[in-house]
């Protein structure tokens, strides 16, 4: 009898692939990893993992349901060319959006919907919030994601730290989850989480276990429903000092931790039954 998958759940941005600012390659240059580029945008190379993980996950997602898990929007996560089958599933605009073979779940769409709109305020309260507070010195654009959320894209060194404080605190009380990343500012419904998204994918699938890594905030909730997770030594969680008993926590940064986390996964499919608990993983 064939036994049931093993789901593998990996956000892209700063986990998987990365642009060149955040290649962060600590070796000399003549000991830098090949690098392959997964992403083009308007014909200049964007993001990029190395030649070495590149092969490691196309042997994943042969062996493992592998689902991309991102925060992008679906047009943003299209553009990236990933080693390997294409995914069944994939899971876009932080779970808003839940891909079947590239076509997005109208089923789940709607669930989504309902949720938000019963828990938070709308979509337009936050985003006037937002363009209202922010300023022109530091901000340079602002964006809807698939009318489910809003971001700025903002010149970090020029950003208030009280700013982000006094923005997550008024956001958390209507609902909503801030999140810094790089550039990007994100205001986020508290209901609109990978996770969900996630579990329904095991749910349709028969998963055994649930493999995840991420490195922000809007990555938390993934790990903790995943039965072992990975975080990268860099990024929002890992500024924070987050941690949980299951999710390693790597020295690594960068693209050398984007590496690791592939050998991390395929090391739990490999046995899946010991993916629970402290095996020395990653």
């Amino acid at each position: 009898m064939r036994a049931a998958p093993l789901l593998v759940a990996s956000d892209l941005d700063r986990t998987l692939i990365y642009s060149a600012a955040a290649l962060d390659l600590a070796v000399p240059d003549a000991e830098a990893p090949r690098l392959l580029c997964v992403e083009t945008y308007e014909r200049k190379p964007l993001s990029y993992l190395t030649e070495t993980a590149a092969a490691l996950l196309a042997e994943l997602a042969a062996r493992t349901t592998f689902v991309p898990t991102t925060t992008r929007t679906r047009a943003q996560y299209g553009r990236i060319h990933l080693p390997g089958p294409a995914p069944e599933f994939a899971i876009c605009a932080n779970g808003g959006q839940l891909l079947v073979r590239g076509e997005p779940d109208p089923d789940w769409r709607r669930t989504v919907d309902e949720r938000i709109a019963a828990h938070c305020a709308p979509l337009a309260e936050i985003r006037a919030h937002l363009v209202r507070t922010a300023d022109p010195a530091w901000l340079r654009k602002e964006r809807v994601a698939e009318d489910l959320f809003a971001y700025l894209v903002v010149e970090r060194p020029l950003l208030p730290d009280t700013w982000v404080k006094d923005l997550t605190g008024w956001a958390a009380e209507r609902g909503w989850t801030v999140s810094l990343q790089g550039r990007k500012i994100y205001a986020v419904p508290q209901p609109l989480t990978k996770s969900a998204a996630v579990v329904e994918v095991a749910r349709r699938t028969g998963a055994t276990g649930i493999l995840a890594a991420g490195d922000s905030l809007l990555d938390a909730d993934l790990l903790l429903a995943a039965d072992r997770g990975w975080r990268p030594g860099h990024g929002e969680l890992a500024a924070a000092g987050w941690s949980a008993p299951h999710v390693t926590a790597l020295d690594e940064r960068g693209v050398a931790a984007g590496e690791e986390i592939v050998r991390a996964f395929l090391r739990g499919a490999a046995s899946p039954d010991r993916a629970v608990g402290d095996d020395g993983l990653g």
